[in-house]
């Protein structure tokens, strides 16, 4: 006998007009070439001369962020890397295609989930479920998930398209990812979501992000601020590139791996944590800077606000090809 599921029909969705927003585009998207002042860490530098190796060699550069990224208004940034063929591949957990989907809409996103859980409404808003849709849509088409919400952004002339980097992905046709958790996003709460077609999709994107990790020889993966998606879903596809890669004599280990987030890190990345150590249950050390290029290859870490790290990196990267 099956369990009593909820009914999702008896939920009050509401406008998107009714929501308060934390974020909107007077407080995000950093213009292009507005840092003027650069950090002196000179380990940008030696990583941004790694990425231009990267691509010399047609080798895979994959910048792997979470949903703060988009918050922090790196949109147009990363835009312009995607457009210069500077990153070959961007990947991002649901949350970060969400930001990404109402930016474009409306040209705000966030609320606080302190007021909106306790008054039963959060995440529970009309227009941001039309992602749902976008997915929906795109399952039945064949697409993958971050393709198919480009796609319904930039085919539905949202406001912000241009500043949107799943829809530019699509219209540059470089690919964009997403890789979700069936639980973890507020689209799942709607009666309109399809887990079918929502997990068939984001597989779907799980394997064109595995035929991309294929050519990390030589290449380059940037994690910013994903602390368990972005290892999680690299180190499975890693597996499986080389895997393949072995049956024909070659490897994947020259690799560059660099990782940016906010916690304090004074060790070598490079060692992987005791397990007697907090830092051990932090994935994105052990496994995309210790575990995976321990057979070659080099590792970085940046510490850092995602609004000062990642135009950090970028404007060496532009700059130098001006």
């Amino acid at each position: 006998m099956p369990f009593k599921q909820f009914d999702r029909s008896r939920l009050l969705i509401k406008p998107l007009s009714d929501r308060i927003h934390d974020i909107d585009e007077n407080a995000t998207n950093i213009p292009v070439g507005s840092l003027t002042t650069l950090s002196d860490n000179s380990d940008y530098e030696s990583l941004a001369e790694r990425i231009k190796v990267a691509r010399e060699h047609d080798a895979t550069v994959l910048l792997m962020y979470g949903a703060h990224v988009i918050r922090k208004g790196n949109s147009l940034y990363m835009i312009e890397l995607m457009k210069r063929g500077l990153i070959t591949h961007f990947a991002t957990n649901g949350a970060g295609s969400i930001h990404d989907f109402e930016f474009a809409m409306i040209g705000k996103t966030c609320e606080s989930v302190a007021k909106y859980i306790s008054e039963g409404q959060f995440g529970l808003w009309k227009e941001t479920g039309y992602l749902n849709d976008a997915v929906n849509e795109g399952a039945k088409e064949g697409l993958g998930f971050g393709e198919a919400v480009g796609k319904y952004i930039w085919e539905n002339n949202f406001t912000n398209r241009e500043q949107s980097v799943l829809a530019m992905g699509y219209h540059l046709q470089v690919p964009c990812t997403v890789h979700i958790g069936i639980g973890n996003d507020i689209v799942h709460e709607h009666p309109n979501f399809n887990p079918a077609a929502a997990g068939e999709a984001s597989y779907r994107d799980f394997l064109i992000y595995t035929n991309s990790i294929e050519k990390l020889q030589r290449g380059v993966f940037l994690n910013f601020g994903s602390a368990v998606t972005g290892p999680e879903v690299y180190l499975k596809a890693l597996a499986m590139a080389r895997n393949v890669k072995k049956q024909h004599g070659e490897d994947i280990t020259d690799i560059t791996t660099a990782v940016f987030d906010i916690k304090p890190i004074t060790a070598d990345v490079r060692k992987e944590p005791d397990k007697s150590d907090p830092y051990y249950y932090f994935r994105p050390w052990k496994t995309i800077m210790s575990r995976t290029v321990a057979d070659g290859g080099k590792s970085y870490y940046f510490c850092g606000d995602h609004a000062e790290t990642l135009p950090n990196l970028a404007e060496r990267l532009l700059r130098e090809e001006e």
